[in-house]
C-alpha cells in the first residue's frame, strides 16, 4: 500500500500542471452543475422567492402538486407536442447531415477548397442565436425578406410567405435553421475519426477493385461506427434540449412570437416565463424536472439499445 502511495505521490508530482487542471476543472463542475441540484427540491415544496435560500429547507412539503397543476393545464398537451416534435425533427435532419459532410470533406482532393468549405461551414457555430435571427429576418421577412422579394418577383407567389410568424412553419424554419448552424461544428468530431481509419485499408481496398461507395460502406462507416453511436446517444440524452441542434430553448424564445405561440412554446419556455414573469419557481423546478427525468430515462435506453444493436455504448 505505502508503495503504491508512493508511486501515485510520484506520477502526481510529474503531472502536477496536468492535475491542477483537472482538479479545477472538477472544482468547476462541482460548484456549478452538481451542488444546484439540491435546488429540485423545491418542486415538491411551496417555496416562494421571499422565503430566500433558507427557504429552500424551511417551505412546507406539498407532494406532488406542482406536478398535477402542470399535466392538468390546458395548454400542457400542446407544449408537450411541440417540445417533442421539434426535438424530433432537428434529431432526424441534424444528425446524419455532419455526417454526409464529413464523408463529402474526406473526399475532396483540393486541399485548399476542402479547407475552405471547412471554415465557412464551421463558422456559423460561433453566431448566437440573436444574430441567427437577425440574419434570416433579413432573408425570410415578411416584407423587406430577400427570399420573398426574389420569389415575388418571378411570379412564384402572389403573396409573401410568412416564415417567421406562421405557426406551420415555425418548425421547419427551426431545424433548417439548427442545421445550418450546427452540421460543420459536428462534422469535425467525425472528419477526426475518419482521420483515425488506417490508410493502408483504402490502399488494399483500390487495389481490389473497391469503388468509391464500396470504400466508403466497407471501410469509413465500420470505422466511424463507435463515434457515430456515442454521439447519437447523447443526442438522444439530450433530445428534449435540442440536442445536436443547438438549444431548443434559444430557437423557441428568439423566434417565437404572440402568432406562432402554438407552435413555438415549449417546456423550458415555459418554465422559464412562469418562474421569472410570475415568480412561480416551484412550478418552474417541476417542469423543468419532469423534463430531466425523460431526458435521464432516453439517454439509458438509447445506450441499451446500442448496446444490443452495435456491440458498443458509451456505458
Amino acid at each position: 500500500m505505502k508503495e503504491k502511495l508512493q508511486i501515485s505521490w510520484k506520477t502526481f508530482k510529474k503531472q502536477r500542471e496536468l492535475q491542477i487542471f483537472a482538479w479545477i476543472g472538477m472544482a468547476v463542475l462541482f460548484v456549478f452543475s452538481y451542488l444546484p441540484l439540491s435546488g429540485i427540491i423545491i418542486a415538491f415544496k411551496d417555496y416562494k422567492i421571499q422565503m430566500g435560500f433558507s427557504g429552500i429547507w424551511t417551505a412546507d412539503w406539498v407532494g406532488i402538486r406542482w406536478f398535477k397543476e402542470l399535466f392538468s393545464y390546458y395548454r400542457f398537451s400542446e407544449i408537450l407536442r411541440n417540445t417533442v416534435v421539434l426535438s424530433i425533427l432537428k434529431l432526424l435532419f441534424t444528425f446524419p447531415a455532419p455526417i454526409i459532410l464529413a464523408l463529402l470533406l474526406n473526399e475532396m482532393k483540393v486541399q485548399k477548397f476542402k479547407k475552405a468549405v471547412q471554415t465557412v461551414t464551421y463558422l456559423p457555430n460561433f453566431i448566437s442565436w440573436i444574430l441567427v435571427y437577425t440574419i434570416a429576418n433579413s432573408f425570410l421577412n415578411a416584407d423587406m425578406g430577400l427570399i420573398n422579394q426574389i420569389l415575388q418577383d418571378w411570379g412564384l407567389i402572389k403573396a409573401p410567405i410568412q416564415f417567421l410568424t406562421s405557426p406551420n412553419l415555425f418548425w421547419g424554419v427551426a431545424t433548417f435553421l439548427a442545421i445550418w448552424k450546427t452540421t460543420g461544428y459536428w462534422a469535425i468530431i467525425f472528419l477526426a475519426a475518419i482521420s483515425g481509419i488506417d490508410s493502408q485499408l483504402y490502399e488494399a481496398a483500390q487495389i481490389d477493385g473497391a469503388g468509391r461507395l464500396q470504400r466508403i460502406r466497407y471501410i469509413t462507416f465500420p470505422g466511424i461506427k463507435g463515434s457515430v453511436v456515442t454521439v447519437l446517444i447523447l443526442s438522444i440524452g439530450g433530445l428534449l434540449g435540442g440536442g445536436m441542434g443547438g438549444s431548443n430553448f434559444d430557437q423557441s424564445y428568439i423566434f417565437g412570437n404572440a402568432i406562432n405561440n402554438s407552435a413555438a412554446e415549449i417546456l423550458q419556455t415555459y418554465a422559464f416565463k412562469m418562474g421569472l414573469s410570475e415568480g412561480r419557481f416551484a412550478y418552474a423546478t417541476a417542469a423543468d424536472l419532469v423534463q430531466s427525468a425523460v431526458s435521464v430515462i432516453l439517454i439509458l435506453a438509447s445506450n441499451k439499445v446500442a448496446k444490443k444493436i452495435t456491440g458498443e455504448g458509451i456505458f
